[in-house]
């Protein structure tokens, strides 16, 4: 009887219809290759990938991923025949996903290039224990030296202020080199030294630094770790190098030309405390134009104590931020500025802010200081009258 029935298998086996292949869009060909990337990465993981910030790059790419084809019901009819481990059915992880900075996420697959075009070999990832290690490493601690670096910072804060140096958004890696002065996480960092650069397990370059801190810490962090800081800080800056730029700019600020002059005034007022100060109380300003018409309403211009004025002596400047350069004058003179009030035409009170009490050599000093750029840190002194 048996014989009878695998005989009778047989014949029927001959008009089976055979399977064909299911055409699938390329689109459904990518979902499924992602889907089968998870379902590798949990095989030899032995669990779902996970997307918190303390796992590797790729398992919170594949927590992602696997967030994304659980959230779409699109795909489950599709997906649900080779979901042998029950991924999409799996206790959700959303929210967790959804929080993960992609920024981060991407800072931290640029280190990745030049891995083997095939992701899912996660062995070429370093461990996050292994990362945090060496972060750890790179940990700050007291500079021992920084007595010598403390006046560099110093000036670094002066030429900010008096315009010499200015800041701009951190851009590339190529920056970070010996010298260069950044902001980050508000404290300036200067690379003091670089070490041996070599290329690292991912073909990238790389040198450890010897990073000094104002506020007397240091660390040896590697290159791209101070890139990565860098960039994932929203405040970071680069601190340019100094300059007379900003003085003596080929580009023009709030309108400013090309070309200018330092004026220096005296007043003709019969104030007493001009009287009794005409030789050494002086007005100095900057003008785009010519100083006879700056000063041809004087006397009808609080600015000018209500009164005429003669012209000193005036500096020609080509090249200059004309508002940088007179806001530099007056602070290098602040200290000997004038501190008195008028009355302007109406009746109200003015206190003129461009008179101060300085002998004339001592703003040709200045003047010549800022053209040869050794104007860095200086300021009048009324004691000694001299630039100190």
């Amino acid at each position: 009887m048996s014989d009878d029935l695998d005989a009778l298998a047989d014949d029927l086996a001959e008009f089976e219809v055979e399977d064909k292949p299911v055409k699938r869009s390329p689109l459904e060909e990518r979902v499924i290759a992602g889907f089968e990337d998870i379902q590798r990465f949990t095989e030899a993981a032995g669990y779902a990938p996970r997307a918190g910030s303390d796992h590797d790059v790729f398992e919170r790419l594949y927590a992602v991923r696997l967030e994304r084809l659980k959230a779409n019901n699109e795909y489950h009819d599709l997906l649900s025949p080779l979901d042998h481990q029950g991924l999409l059915t799996s206790a959700s992880v959303a929210d967790e996903a959804d929080d993960l900075d992609m920024d981060a996420l991407a800072s931290d697959l640029e280190d990745l290039d030049g891995l083997a075009p095939d992701i899912t070999e996660i062995r070429h990832v370093r461990p996050v224990a292994e990362r945090k290690a060496a972060e750890d490493v790179a940990s700050r601690e007291p500079c021992k030296d920084f007595d010598t670096f403390k006046p560099m910072f110093e000036q670094v804060q002066s030429e900010l202020t008096t315009g010499v140096r200015t800041t701009r958004p951190f851009e590339r890696k190529a920056e970070i080199e010996v010298g260069r002065l950044f902001v980050l996480k508000g404290q300036k960092a200067f690379v003091a030294e670089k070490g041996e650069v070599y290329v690292n397990d991912n073909g990238m370059t790389e040198a450890r630094l010897r990073v000094i801190f104002d506020n007397g810490t240091q660390s040896n962090l590697l290159m791209r770790s101070l890139q990565r800081a860098l960039n994932e800080d929203k405040a970071s800056r680069r601190i340019t190098d100094p300059s007379a730029g900003p003085l003596f700019a080929d580009a023009t600020v709030d309108g400013d030309e090309a070309s200018g002059l330092i004026y220096v005034l005296r007043s003709k007022s019969d104030l007493p405390v001009v009287t009794q100060n005409r030789d050494l109380l002086h007005k100095i300003g900057v003008t785009g134009g010519t100083v006879e018409k700056r000063i041809a309403n004087a006397k009808l211009d609080p600015t000018f104590l209500m009164a005429d004025v003669e012209v000193v002596t005036t500096y020609e400047l080509f090249n200059i931020n004309r508002v940088k350069l007179e806001n530099l004058l007056h602070r290098i003179f602040e200290a000997a500025r004038l501190d008195v009030e008028i009355k302007d035409r109406f009746g109200h009170p003015v206190t003129p802010r461009e008179w101060f009490l300085v002998p004339l050599f001592a703003i040709d000093e200045a003047v010549e200081r800022i053209r040869d750029g050794s104007i860095k840190g200086m300021a009048y002194d009324p004691q000694t009258a001299t630039l100190m």
